[in-house]
C-alpha cells in the first residue's frame, strides 16, 4: 500500500523568510533613492514605495507574506530602536547646556498637549494624535517607531503619522532657512530653533546647513539632546497602556515591569550609555548608524506594504490639519521662549 506524503511542516522563522525578503528589498531602494533626495530620507522613501508596491503588484498583498511584514513592522522596528541608541551620548545632554532645555521642554509641551486639545477637537482617535504629537516633539518617525512598537497602533495611523511629518519635514527645509533670515537669528539662534521646531534629523541638518555652516553643529546636539525625551515618553506610554490593558475597575492594578518597560527601551538606554562610557569606537559610528536608519527603513517597508490606500483615505484631512496647526505652534513657541529668555 503506498504512503501518504506529507509536508514538512514549515517553521515560524520559515512562514516569515518570504514577507521579510521582500520587505528589505524594497528598504533597500527605498534606501538608494534616499541618497538621491536626502531631504525625503529612506524611511520615508520605504513606506511610500512599499504601499504603492502593495498596490500595484497583487501578489505581494498575498496572506502568507503578512508574517514576514509582521516581524519587520514589530521586532525590526524594535531592533533598530537599540541600534539608533548608539548614536546618542548622553553628555550631549551637557554639552547643550541648561539654558537649551526651557526651550526643549517648552515646545514638547505644547506638541503634546496640543496633539491632545487639538485632537479631541477634530475628533482624531488617540493614537493617531499620540504620533502625530510625539513625532512633531520629539524626533519624527524615529519616535514614531518607539511610539509604535509601545502603544500598537494600526498600521493605517502609522502610516497618517508618517505622511504628516514628511509634509512638514519638506516645509521646514523651504521654509525656516528664508524665515531665519527675515527675522534676523543668530547662527547659534537659528540652531536652536531648528533643532526644537524640526522634525526628523535629516530635515534639521538640511535646514540648519542651508542657513549657515555655524548653526549646523549646535542644531544637530540640540537634535540629539531632544531625541532623548524619547525615553521618558514611551516609558510613560508603556505604564499608561499597561495599565489600561490591566485595568478591572477591582482592587489594585498590577503592572508586571516588563510591560512598563519594554526590553528594547532598556537595549536603547543600554546602547546610549555604553557610547557615552566610550566603549563604542568612533570609527564604529557611521557603520551603526547605517544599519540603524536601514533598519527602520525596513521596518517601514514592513509597514507599508501592509496597508492599503482605500484605508488610508478614511481618515481624510484631519491628520494633516493636526500636523499643520502642531508645526506651527512648536515653531511659534520655540522662538517666543527663546525671546522670553534671552537666547
Amino acid at each position: 500500500m503506498a504512503r501518504t506524503l506529507h509536508a514538512a511542516p514549515q517553521t515560524p522563522l520559515a512562514t516569515r523568510l518570504p514577507g521579510l525578503a521582500i520587505t528589505v528589498a524594497v528598504a533597500a531602494a527605498a534606501t538608494g533613492l534616499g541618497l538621491l533626495v536626502p531631504v525625503v530620507g529612506g524611511p520615508v522613501f520605504a513606506i511610500v514605495l512599499g504601499v504603492l508596491a502593495a498596490t500595484v503588484i497583487k501578489p505581494l498583498r498575498s496572506s502568507s507574506l503578512t508574517p514576514g511584514y509582521t516581524l519587520a513592522s514589530k521586532g525590526v522596528l524594535q531592533l533598530s530602536i537599540v541600534v539608533l541608541g548608539t548614536g546618542l551620548s548622553l553628555q550631549q545632554v551637557v554639552h547643550v547646556g541648561v539654558s537649551s532645555l526651557p526651550v526643549m521642554l517648552g515646545t514638547l509641551a505644547v506638541a503634546l498637549g496640543g496633539a491632545w486639545l487639538l485632537g479631541r477637537w477634530l475628533k482624531i482617535g488617540s493614537d493617531t494624535k499620540t504620533l502625530i504629537g510625539v513625532g512633531t516633539g520629539i524626533c519624527g518617525a524615529s519616535a514614531i517607531a518607539a511610539t509604535t512598537a509601545v502603544i500598537k497602533p494600526k498600521d493605517t495611523e502609522v502610516a497618517y503619522a508618517i505622511g504628516t511629518i514628511f509634509t512638514f519635514n519638506i516645509a521646514a527645509v523651504l521654509l525656516f532657512p528664508p524665515l531665519g533670515h527675515l527675522l534676523g537669528l543668530s547662527p547659534h539662534a537659528f540652531g536652536l530653533w531648528a533643532g526644537t521646531a524640526v522634525n526628523d534629523t535629516s530635515s534639521v541638518v538640511a535646514a540648519a546647513y542651508s542657513y549657515g555652516a555655524d548653526a549646523g553643529p549646535y542644531a544637530i546636539v540640540v537634535k540629539l539632546t531632544r531625541s532623548l525625551m524619547i525615553i521618558p515618553i514611551v516609558i510613560g506610554l508603556a505604564w499608561l497602556k499597561a495599565r489600561r490593558d490591566n485595568a478591572n475597575g477591582h482592587g489594585e492594578v498590577r503592572l508586571p515591569w516588563h510591560r512598563i518597560v519594554p526590553l528594547f527601551l532598556i537595549g536603547f538606554v543600554v546602547a546610549a550609555a555604553t557610547d557615552t562610557a566610550g566603549l563604542i569606537p568612533d570609527s564604529w559610528h557611521p557603520a551603526l548608524s547605517t544599519l540603524g536608519t536601514f533598519l527602520i527603513t525596513t521596518a517601514l517597508a514592513g509597514i507599508g506594504l501592509s496597508l492599503r490606500f482605500a484605508d488610508m483615505r478614511k481618515a481624510g484631512a484631519r491628520p494633516l490639519l493636526l500636523g499643520g496647526l502642531l508645526w506651527i505652534a512648536v515653531a511659534a513657541s520655540s522662538l517666543g521662549i527663546q525671546a522670553l529668555i534671552g537666547l
